[in-house]
């Protein structure tokens, strides 16, 4: 694998980590009660096994907890994210790749599951699924910094730099102390 190739791979996963950091501080997410275990439930104590598991570095441990909380409750959208982002962490990403695919075919409308979908695609090399996961997110949320931020990158690796230029600075303007915006503006505008 080239440097290059690791650096991506590093960025990818710092930004599906932003996003399972995101998906853990949503609090609106229905909770399934369990009257046996005081209001946890059995799939709630494998969601926070696995969360200190991940947070302990064990990533092992979290994918498991998370795989059975999973074939508990297959239709909740917070643990198939997080169990995707666990499978991309541990360098599985075509299974991850599916998964946030099951995810989007249960609310389409998820601009940070298209992000992380989209970057694990680029990591991949499949730019064209990159692209479109990219543009639907901004279509649902036009407002996130990090997805102009993410989607300029790829239209760098597509050679579009015009395009890539003028969405680092809406990255900029959302987020003006963005740093990695920052740079990676005043690098292209020199490699031009």
């Amino acid at each position: 694998m080239s440097v290059f190739a690791i650096i991506m791979f590093a960025a990818t996963l710092y930004f599906a980590y932003q996003i399972y950091m995101h998906v853990q501080s949503l609090e609106d997410s229905p909770q399934v009660n369990d009257e046996k275990s005081g209001g946890i439930s059995e799939v709630n104590q494998l969601v926070e096994e696995a969360d200190e598991a991940y947070q302990n570095e064990d990533l092992k441990t979290a994918q498991e907890k998370l795989g059975a909380a999973y074939l508990t409750q297959p239709h909740d959208i917070e643990i198939l994210n997080k169990l995707a982002f666990v499978h991309a962490k541990r360098g599985d990403i075509q299974l991850a790749i599916d998964l946030y695919n099951r995810s989007l075919g249960m609310d389409e409308n998820d601009d940070l599951t298209h992000n992380a979908l989209a970057s694990l695609y680029r990591t991949n090399g499949s730019l064209v699924l990159a692209k479109e996961h990219y543009e639907k997110a901004l279509m649902i949320d036009d407002e996130y910094a990090v997805t102009y931020y993410n989607y300029a990158n790829l239209l760098v690796d597509l050679g579009e730099n015009k395009q890539a230029e003028e969405m680092y600075l809406k990255a900029l303007e959302l987020d003006s102390q963005m740093s990695d915006a920052h740079e990676a503006l005043e690098s292209l505008r020199k490699a031009q």
